[in-house]
């Protein structure tokens, strides 16, 4: 299954907090100084913050973290306190009198789920996130999952099953890979690796292996779940990185791939009532063939391939991860056949 940490230089930290009418938290996103980053939105419904920072056009070439956050566009605010974390310890993008980190971030909605409307993420639970990373050497069981950071609160089925954080992580086997017709091999280097971390609030259903069809077809359409709600406020927020040197523009192009593994996952997915956003990252590190056309589309066709496939994982992961909570404002199961 792997995790996002399996990409050397990356740490995760989550802070979270479930009791007197919270049910919510923060998920921070550290990488190492020089990565670089994109972003896709999807969703018809996000809350986002900083996302135009990373549009390959900009001054700032770089990303310092990435922040996942309950609390819908209230929860925003987190953001400020893993750039607090980050400048902190130095690293950011360098102006005269200090830093200035690069800290784009995404939220699901969440609010009052817990029991109370006015429990959500501020600045010093953004903090706390950053201030818990840790790397895969600190975490050896790949780092925690299901209700934790900003998977606390979440949900899916349009609010009737318990959602959580899942990783997954994809290893590109190194040596030849046919190139297109009538080119020759291309060769990979060793060591390429793709993960992916998702928080799973999403509208639609999981579509498992070998059980999604029947599923869909009781929960989703005039089913048990009934007509759309108000409150069917929902979103699947993702990280995707690899240690491939890729640029800002092929980091966008990374998350844009990702989403195929999304749809895959969860069905339907990109409604007009989730926020579904994805952001690629690159902490470089492993060059590969750019020497012709030919190699370098072979490259990075097969990072963006596993970029699809290991958010699919990370999605399910979530799923799978998740454990039942009940609140004052209700109860929520894992969903069945997990």
């Amino acid at each position: 299954m792997g995790s996002l940490l399996d990409v050397p230089g990356i740490r995760v930290g989550h802070a979270q907090r479930t009791e007197d009418g919270w049910l919510t938290g923060v998920t921070a996103v550290v990488l190492p100084p020089g990565s670089t980053g994109g972003v896709d939105v999807r969703g018809g419904g996000p809350g986002t913050i900083d996302t135009d920072a990373l549009n390959p056009s900009t001054l700032v070439q770089t990303v310092d973290g990435i922040v996942l956050c309950g609390g819908s566009a209230y929860g925003l605010a987190a953001a400020s306190g893993v750039q607090e974390w980050l400048e902190s310890q130095g690293q950011g993008y360098p102006v005269l009198g200090g830093v200035v980190p690069i800290v784009p971030g995404a939220v699901i909605f969440d609010l009052g789920r817990g029991g109370s409307f006015a429990a959500r993420p501020n600045a010093a639970m953004g903090f706390e996130a950053a201030a818990a990373c840790v790397g895969l050497e600190d975490a050896p069981d790949g780092g925690p999952r299901g209700c934790v950071g900003a998977g606390t609160g979440a949900v899916l089925g349009r609010n009737r099953y318990k959602g959580g954080v899942g990783m997954a992580s994809v290893r590109l086997p190194g040596g030849p890979v046919p190139g297109p017709p009538g080119a020759p091999e291309v060769s990979l280097p060793d060591g390429i690796v793709v993960g992916a971390l998702a928080v799973v609030n999403a509208a639609g259903m999981p579509v498992l292996d070998g059980a999604g069809g029947e599923v869909l077809e009781e929960h989703w359409p005039g089913g048990v779940l009934g007509p759309m709600r108000g409150d069917d406020l929902n979103t699947t927020i993702a990280v995707v990185a690899t240690n491939a040197a890729l640029s800002p523009a092929e980091c966008q192009r990374l998350a844009t791939a990702a989403h195929a593994g999304l749809a895959r996952a969860l069905d339907p997915s990109h409604t007009q009532v989730d926020g579904d956003t994805v952001f690629g990252a690159s902490t470089g590190g492993i060059d590969f063939d750019r020497s012709t056309d030919a190699a370098r589309v072979v490259g990075l066709m097969s990072v963006q391939i596993a970029a699809a496939n290991a958010l699919r994982a990370a999605i399910l992961d979530g799923v799978r991860s998740a454990t039942p909570v009940t609140t004052p404002a209700g109860s929520w199961d894992r969903f069945p056949g997990v």
